[in-house]
């Protein structure tokens, strides 16, 4: 009866371990995947900038409460100003920003290769009151793989066809 008892527990507790130790590596990977992850910030600027997580971290932090449309919920973004990277990477803004510079645009490109538009008079605060979020936690955890680990939150659009999941790159083309 024992050693019945013994083959029925051991398969069951090598199939727990095995799930756990599974779960612990892909907690890890996951983990390791956000703090590898870079945003490109390029075009017509004049420091072109490749960061990682941390870098967001280290810089001025904003924090948005928005409603998720497409959940439906409300939840608290925080990130960095798209604003303060453009002017990190020493992107026209402020005084700058006039004339034929005006038609400067900034394009955001996930992972996946889904991109969208915005003119940069629409991201400088000295023209409109813009919180572009370039957010790295949501509700205070990081963002999950599947829309991060950096995520593009535009609050004041009505549709959020420019919330940009798994964001990579950011590009910014001027006239010439």
């Amino acid at each position: 009866m024992v050693d019945r008892n013994l083959r029925t527990v051991v398969p069951v507790f090598s199939a727990c371990a095995i799930l756990t130790l599974f779960l612990s590596c892909q907690a890890a990977m996951a983990q390791f995947s956000a703090a590898a992850a870079q945003l490109k910030i390029s075009g017509a600027v004049s420091t072109p900038l490749t960061l990682i997580a941390a870098d967001l971290k280290s810089m001025p932090r904003t924090t948005l409460h928005v409603t998720n449309p497409h959940e439906n919920k409300t939840e608290t973004y925080e990130g960095v100003l798209l604003e303060e990277l453009l002017r990190k990477a020493g992107a026209p803004m402020g005084d700058q920003l006039r004339g034929k510079r005006m038609t400067t645009y900034v394009i955001a490109e996930a992972e996946d290769g889904y991109k969208v538009v915005f003119a940069l008079a629409e991201l400088d605060s000295g023209i409109t009151n813009s919180e572009i979020l370039v957010a790295d936690t949501v509700d205070g955890a990081p963002i999950d793989a599947k829309r991060g680990p950096f995520r593009l939150v535009v609050p004041h659009d009505k549709r959020p066809a420019r919330w940009v999941r798994m964001l990579k790159s950011i590009t910014i083309s001027a006239p010439q």
